[in-house]
């Protein structure tokens, strides 16, 4: 198994689209917080709450979109879900030139690009089971990843250099063009996708919207995959925060430091991503899931021993290294056992659940360690993060899928 296998045509339009659509998204990194306070004046409650509040609506939004989207064609999702992006965004730089521009506006578009978010990963994943066999998903998955990370290396300073050029919302209108884009790409992958089978006449139970979630805590490897991934995520997460007063306020680090010591090591998401191929056809998917699940959570808790100065940067840039380098290598690998595990007309729904989860975790555990940075100082609770994330290993799959 080789990263530079061919996988035909179509996945070379998919890969694309995917490609086109992560580098607009990472240019408007942090946009709409800086539009918030830039344009509308908003204080650190209103950003706080625009970041919070349209997740965590868009991903309860999200929710019913997952078994409705089942029993649709995946190609025709993806095409749709990307012009909601791109039409939502494109009301923000219209909106702003014409000087109507409100902070409810920037809410609701947030709300709806995180619920088309999540509703474009869940189909693309059903999609991408049916668009290739089982035995090239693995690679396929870990291009996705190194597109990713390097979306992440190129986009944010591209992105910051337009906005002092070009004014506040050019990266929205970016993001906006790259969705078109994408839309663009995957309707030129063509093929014909036959339709679902749609059970019930195609009708929305109730019991429909929780069946992703059952589906999960029924099988004995998503289960533990799905609790790890939930907890660690939220951790990692919940400190980036901290972390930001850590170093910009306590300790005094400049910002193209702190941008520098969090940009230079997404490289090793690339090298991971390459790895894993090779990796699991040597040692196995199931040792390589494990192990690299593992040793992501133990660099963390360095964070809580983080100085000023040159050694201080070179410590966090370190950390920040070998944790991405590792997720690099897990996170192609879990994406590949989780749609191997996941019936072909269980996946959509499984994933809506699965991101659902993620993301109300992850605003769940930031707002609690926003409390307890305020009470125990930042430092400490990094350090708290980073034990807790010592334990996530125990929730792993003991033993290889069947």
């Amino acid at each position: 198994m080789r990263y530079g296998q061919r996988l035909g045509r179509r996945f070379g339009w998919l890969w694309a689209a995917y490609g086109t659509s992560a580098l607009g998204t990472w240019l408007a990194f942090g946009a709409f917080p800086l539009i918030a306070l830039q344009v509308l004046h908003a204080g650190p409650a209103g950003v706080a709450a625009l970041s919070a509040v349209g997740a965590a609506v868009g991903a309860a939004v999200a929710v019913p979109l997952g078994p409705w989207v089942e029993f649709r064609r995946k190609r025709h999702v993806l095409i749709a879900t990307d012009l909601v992006r791109c039409a939502a965004l494109l009301t923000v730089p219209a909106a702003y030139a014409l000087g109507a521009l409100t902070f409810l506006q920037l809410l609701l578009v947030s709300v709806v690009v995180a619920a088309a978010d999540i509703t474009f990963r869940a189909a693309s994943g059903a999609y991408l089971k049916a668009l290739l066999p089982a035995e090239h998903l693995l690679v396929a998955n870990a291009r996705f990843e190194s597109t990713a990370w390097t979306a992440t290396i190129v986009g944010p300073p591209l992105g910051g250099a337009a906005i002092g050029l070009l004014g506040p919302t050019v990266t929205v209108l970016a993001d906006a063009v790259s969705h078109l884009a994408s839309a663009l790409g995957i309707r030129a992958i063509g093929g014909h996708e036959p339709p679902p089978e749609r059970r019930e006449a195609g009708r929305l139970r109730a019991l429909d919207l929780l069946d992703g979630w059952r589906y999960i805590l029924a099988d004995a490897t998503l289960r533990p995959l799905f609790l790890n991934t939930a907890l660690f995520n939220g951790l990692v997460m919940a400190v980036s925060p901290l972390l930001a007063v850590l170093m910009l306020g306590h300790l005094g680090f400049a910002p193209w430091q702190y941008g520098l010591a969090f940009a230079a090591p997404s490289v090793g998401g690339l090298l991971g991503a390459r790895l894993a191929p090779r990796l699991v056809t040597r040692f196995g998917q199931h040792r390589v899931l494990v192990t690299a699940g593992s040793l992501r959570a133990a660099w963390p808790v360095g964070l809580a021993f983080l100085g000023p100065g040159t050694g201080g940067l070179l410590l966090v840039t370190g950390v920040e290294f070998a944790l991405i380098l590792c997720c690099g290598v897990f996170n192609p690998v879990h994406a590949t056992c989780r749609l191997e595990r996941t019936r072909a007309d269980r996946v959509t729904r499984t994933l809506t659940a699965w991101a659902v989860t993620t993301r109300a975790s992850t605003a769940l555990l930031t707002a609690l360690w926003g409390v307890l940075g305020g009470l125990l100082g930042p430092r400490t609770a990094i350090g708290l993060a980073g034990v807790l994330l010592l334990a996530t290993p125990l929730l792993l799959p003991r033993r290889a899928a069947a």
